[in-house]
């Protein structure tokens, strides 16, 4: 049995799938695309798959991971790529298909791109450096436990942050995995909380899914 591990994309219109819907897509997928997919045992068999990271409703991106066992040893990695992206919904395709090395849990870090879209670039660039500046970024975050307060400022990281005639463009690097997720949401909400001149977000894109030493995780 192959135990694979599929990057694959999701942007545009596809976008506004929901993870629960992600999972009913790929069920569907799978079956199009008639791969031998292992299912799982016990009394009620479906195909197995899992995905590393759920993505927030209307984010896009570039590198999500799905994993999953085919029972044909004899397969070509470029045969279940192919044979995917034939029956894949608009704006849904897969990037790269290998087998699985590391596991789950070495997910640390997530990147991710988005515009603030304003009138005033220069002011809001100004706003963003002001709140960077602070000695913590405090915000209150859902959680299994209810809502509590969290200093989000030691955890993120600035890749990018540069006016355009759009606003500001902006890249992040947040904590992600098994223990602690991060969305950049959280940065735009307390950017608003501190007063910013008006903006709106766009264009929210995961960029890359990072083990702890940078790498991508594939």
């Amino acid at each position: 049995m192959l135990r694979v591990r599929a990057v694959f994309e999701k942007t545009g219109r596809s976008k506004y799938i929901s993870h629960l819907d992600l999972n009913r897509c790929m069920l569907r997928i799978f079956r199009r695309s008639g791969l031998p997919i292992w299912y799982t045992e016990g009394f009620n068999p479906h195909p197995y798959y899992s995905f590393a990271l759920a993505l927030s409703l209307g984010f896009e991106s570039r590198c999500e991971i799905m994993d999953f066992n085919i029972t044909d040893d004899a397969m070509s990695m470029e045969e279940i790529r192919d044979r995917l992206n034939a029956v894949m919904p608009e704006g849904m395709g897969i990037v790269s298909v290998a087998l699985q090395q590391k596991k789950i849990t070495a997910i640390t870090h997530a990147d991710y791109s988005f515009v603030l879209e304003t009138e005033v670039p220069d002011k809001l660039k100004a706003d963003i450096d002001r709140l960077l500046s602070g000695e913590e970024i405090l915000i209150e975050k859902k959680t299994k436990k209810g809502v509590k307060t969290v200093d989000i400022k030691p955890d993120l990281q600035v890749l990018s942050c540069r006016t355009s005639d759009r606003g500001v463009e902006m890249s992040l690097r947040l904590p992600a995995g098994t223990q602690t997720n991060y969305n950049p949401t959280l940065f735009v909400e307390a950017l608003k909380n501190a007063g910013a001149v008006p903006f709106e977000a766009s264009g929210m894109t995961r960029t890359a899914i990072l083990c702890e030493d940078g790498t991508d995780f594939v």
